[in-house]
């Protein structure tokens, strides 16, 4: 594996990034954007979360093979849980068992 010298001109200008859309984070919190509120809370959180680990875990340099293998096996051990999960919660009250 060879090691990549960044400098550290690239982490200020993605800290700077990561603060302001911190910032704008919180300035949408205060506006009421009705049903889109949450999808755009939720991108900007994927816009950091893509910035973290591209730049602070390294994983713009690592090998693509290896990158792709540890993504599919996050996404299907996450959707085995949302599977589960929603078995769960939709079945809930279909028994008719008294109390429920």
């Amino acid at each position: 594996m060879k090691e990549h010298i960044i400098p550290r001109k690239t982490y200020f200008i993605v800290w700077a990034a990561l603060m302001s859309l911190m910032v704008l984070t919180a300035v949408l919190s205060r506006v009421n954007l009705g049903a889109w509120s949450t999808v755009i809370a939720l991108g900007i959180a994927a816009i950091k979360a893509l910035l973290v680990l591209l730049f602070f875990m390294h994983l713009r340099y690592e090998d693509y093979k290896l990158t792709a293998v540890v993504l599919f096996a996050g996404i299907f051990w996450m959707s085995i849980l949302f599977v589960l999960s929603l078995t769960d919660y939709l079945t809930r009250g279909v028994t008719g068992t008294p109390g429920h």
